[in-house]
């Protein structure tokens, strides 16, 4: 129970992040105010999606040492990047990919300890 609290809270911060991606890019060339800006919808999925994710969060931290709960959060930097990627066709270069790859590897030592 308490690993899948942990992918919900990486997962919906990641949404969170990704929200507020698409609500900066659909700000992009307008000239409105911050009247505008505040109803974008993205803005509220991504204020949603960081406030619930912060919820479960707090859950995590009830079931599982900080030590261990925290560097898992590292996945968020995983699937940030694929998103930056894949979705928004940014470069990534082979260190970054190598970053991940480690990354990679450390939550699946951690992961062995839960």
């Amino acid at each position: 129970m308490s690993l899948l609290l942990l992918l919900t809270a990486c997962l919906l911060t990641c949404l969170g992040q990704i929200a507020q991606k698409y609500a900066v890019e659909s700000w992009r060339g307008k000239d409105g105010g911050w009247g505008e800006k505040l109803r974008s919808p993205w803005l509220w999925l991504a204020l949603f999606s960081l406030g619930l994710g912060l919820l479960v969060w707090l859950l995590v931290l009830q079931r599982l040492e900080v030590g261990l709960a925290y560097p898992m959060l590292s996945l968020n930097f995983v699937l940030i990047t694929l998103v930056a990627r894949f979705i928004f066709h940014e470069p990534v270069d082979h260190r970054h990919w190598l970053g991940v790859a480690l990354v990679i590897g450390g939550v699946v030592l951690l992961g062995q300890h839960a």
